[in-house]
């Protein structure tokens, strides 16, 4: 596996993730500019930060996630499942490098975490 190709499409995510928080942080600090608005701006205003916010947790969430990759292939462990120790399957690490399931344990999570979520609503 070329590990060195893997690090050069993480650190080019890692990247794009800084700098979409960045973004976020400064939409943010500029959304609290007064101004006069009546009920719909003030609505309008309030899905934007909604939906900023969801993003900006899901573009964290992939941060973490390509760092901890970072860390795997400092540690010599890249490309092993962190659940079974399979190896990855290689073009699943080439469309999600940061991947840290093989995609038999993946589905097992999301088929796990879909039944939770159906469970609690």
């Amino acid at each position: 596996m070329d590990l060195k190709h893997f690090q050069l499409k993480l650190l080019e995510k890692q990247r794009e993730c800084q700098a979409s928080l960045a973004a976020f942080e400064t939409e943010e600090s500029e959304a609290g500019t007064t101004e006069v608005r009546d009920s719909t701006d003030d609505a309008t205003v309030a899905q934007d930060t909604s939906e900023a916010f969801a993003e900006g947790t899901i573009v964290s969430q992939t941060l973490e996630d390509v760092e901890d990759a970072l860390r795997r292939i400092k540690d010599g462990t890249y490309g092993k499942c962190i659940l079974c120790g399979r190896q990855i399957e290689p073009a699943r690490l080439e469309a999600i490098p940061w991947a840290a399931y093989c995609l038999e344990d993946q589905e097992k999570l999301d088929a796990q975490a879909a039944r939770h979520e159906g469970a609690s609503v």
